[in-house]
C-alpha cells in the first residue's frame, strides 16, 4: 500500500487550512501515513486524523510512545540506553519512517533540523516530498537537488551548504541527483 511519512516541526502545533486540505487529499486516497509521536505538528496530525476516525496510520516511536491520539498500532524502535533523548536519537524512528515511506509530506517551519534532515533522507532515497513552508505559506514539491535549493532559496536561505552545515545535516548525495550544492 502506498505510504506517506508525514512529519513536521514541534513549534507548529495547529494545521492551517491549506495543510488540512492536502491530509484529506491523503485521507480520501486511502494512502497509509506513517507519523511520528512528538508533540507539535505530529500531534496536530493525529489529532486531525483521529477526528476523522481515519484507521491507516502506523505511529513510529523509541521505545514507547509519547503520543497516539487514535490508538493506532506502532512501530517501536530502540537504540543504545547511552544515547540521549535528543534529535539523533528520535531521528532513529525518522529514518525508518523515510524508509519505509513511499513519499513525504513535511510540514516546516523554516527553522526545524529534525523536520529537514526528514526532507534529506527522503530526497536521498529518491521520494518525492511535499514541503510546507510554514513561514511562506507555500507548498514545494521537491524531487531533486535542485529543487531543494529552490526551495531554500526562496526560504531566504541562500547558500544552501553553509545551511545544511550549520543544522549538522549532511547534504543530499550528490550521486543519486542531477545537481550539487
Amino acid at each position: 500500500m502506498y505510504a506517506v511519512f508525514v512529519a513536521g516541526s514541534r513549534a507548529l502545533s495547529k494545521l492551517n487550512v491549506h495543510v488540512k486540505e492536502r491530509l484529506e487529499n491523503i485521507v480520501r486516497q486511502n494512502f497509509t501515513v506513517l507519523v511520528g509521536d512528538a508533540n507539535g505538528a505530529d500531534k496536530a496530525v493525529q489529532r486531525y486524523l483521529a477526528d476523522r476516525d481515519y484507521q491507516h496510520v502506523i505511529v513510529y516511536c523509541m521505545d514507547i510512545y509519547r503520543n497516539n491520539i487514535g490508538n493506532w498500532p506502532t512501530h517501536a524502535h530502540t537504540a543504545s540506553s547511552s544515547l540521549r533523548r535528543d534529535r539523533q536519537y528520535y531521528g532513529i524512528k525518522d529514518a525508518a519512517m523515510a524508509k519505509d515511506a513511499s513519499c513525504g509530506f513535511m510540514i516546516w517551519d523554516g527553522t526545524s533540523k529534525g523536520t529537514f534532515t526528514n526532507v534529506i533522507n527522503l530526497v536521498n532515497a529518491r521520494k518525492k516530498v511535499l514541503l510546507y513552508s510554514s513561514p511562506k505559506k507555500h507548498f514545494f514539491t521537491l524531487r531533486t537537488l535542485g529543487d531543494l535549493n529552490r526551495a531554500l532559496n526562496a526560504n531566504g536561505i541562500k547558500n544552501a551548504a553553509a545551511f545544511l552545515a550549520s543544522l549538522g545535516t549532511n547534504s543530499p548525495e550528490s550521486e543519486h541527483l542531477p545537481f550539487a550544492l
